[in-house]
């Protein structure tokens, strides 16, 4: 274990939560310093407490850092496409098909373990041992741009970000027929469908705020190409919010689609939702300049594409 580490509360942090308090003198994510708390590393005056207690001044917060573990992740020689990458951070493309980190089924193959082999474990540590470096997700088969922080300073500063909406997140996709508007906004919330947890729904009891902006890039007979700019990053949120106005993205069988004639013939390309996160902004965590990548669209996006423009025009 490594050494302990104390901190002393002062009048100008009386009355804030212990885990609030936590992240801010130890320099951590809340949800890490929330983790410590319940197993104990992390404790109020010699004892544990509770995450949501409130700090008094002279309460002494003590943390007993635990050594790393080894990860369940093993390095794997998975080529991934590496858009920009700096001492602080990279931007990388997650191929269709690719989980982010180790889940139940999903132990091998995934983005952590390729980014694992290709960084020689030069990653962030905050989101422990299951998924070093991983600041924000994308789902197994939507393609894209996803941020990567190599060290825990840089990963703070974008978790920041992303929790004040101010990480520019746009996706590409294909829906399946032409909204009533060329622009406009899904502004419902998004929670566990109370049917099955597995899928996410909009206007359930608990969800939580999310807003999707789209624009029609192109129509074809049937379909639409669309742009989408997510102000949130709720899980599914792209998929459930268009799906509840009645155009599902191509080949989201999840929510709706997959029943079409073009679907159906084209299913080995697809191989899931038509959904690509091409573009991604952000404002360095070292250097303070704002920085915007423009991944391009996939082979397989593309050909979906050239698809549609001859036969569905």
């Amino acid at each position: 274990m490594k050494a302990e580490k104390t901190a002393t509360i002062t009048a100008d942090r009386v009355g804030i939560r212990f885990d609030l308090a936590a992240s801010e003198l130890f320099g951590i994510t809340r949800s890490a310093a929330a983790t410590y708390t319940d197993s104990g590393a992390l404790t109020l005056n010699g004892k544990r407490c509770k995450k949501n207690t409130p700090v008094r001044e002279g309460d002494v917060l003590t943390f007993a850092e635990p050594d790393p573990v080894k990860p369940e992740a093993e390095p794997e020689d998975i080529p991934v496409r590496i858009i920009y990458e700096d001492d602080y951070l990279a931007v990388v493309d997650k191929p269709k098909g690719m989980v982010v980190h180790p889940a139940p089924g999903n132990y091998s193959g995934t983005l952590v373990s390729a980014l694992l082999y290709q960084m020689e474990g030069r990653l962030s540590g905050i989101n422990g041992v299951e998924r070093p470096g991983i600041v924000h997700r994308i789902d197994k088969d939507t393609s894209g741009l996803l941020i990567i922080a190599k060290n825990d300073e840089a990963h703070i500063g974008l978790a920041g970000q992303i929790k004040e909406h101010t990480f520019t997140r746009r996706y590409e996709g294909v829906v399946v027929g032409r909204p009533k508007e060329d622009s406009g906004s899904v502004c419902k919330t998004v929670g566990r469908n109370p049917k099955d947890r597995k899928k996410m729904a909009v206007n359930v009891k608990d969800g939580r705020e999310a807003r999707t902006d789209y624009e029609l890039i192109e129509a074809y007979r049937g379909f639409s190409l669309m742009k989408f700019t997510l102000y949130t990053g709720r899980t599914h949120q792209i998929r459930v919010h268009m799906s509840s106005i009645g155009h599902p993205l191509m080949g989201d069988t999840v929510y709706g689609a997959g029943n079409t004639a073009f679907e159906k013939k084209h299913a080995d390309i697809l191989q899931g939702q038509c959904l690509h996160a091409r573009y991604i902004g952000f404002v360095h965590p070292k250097t303070g300049e704002y920085m915007e990548f423009d991944g391009g669209r996939p082979a397989y996006f593309d050909r979906i594409i050239a698809l549609l423009k001859e036969n569905y025009r």
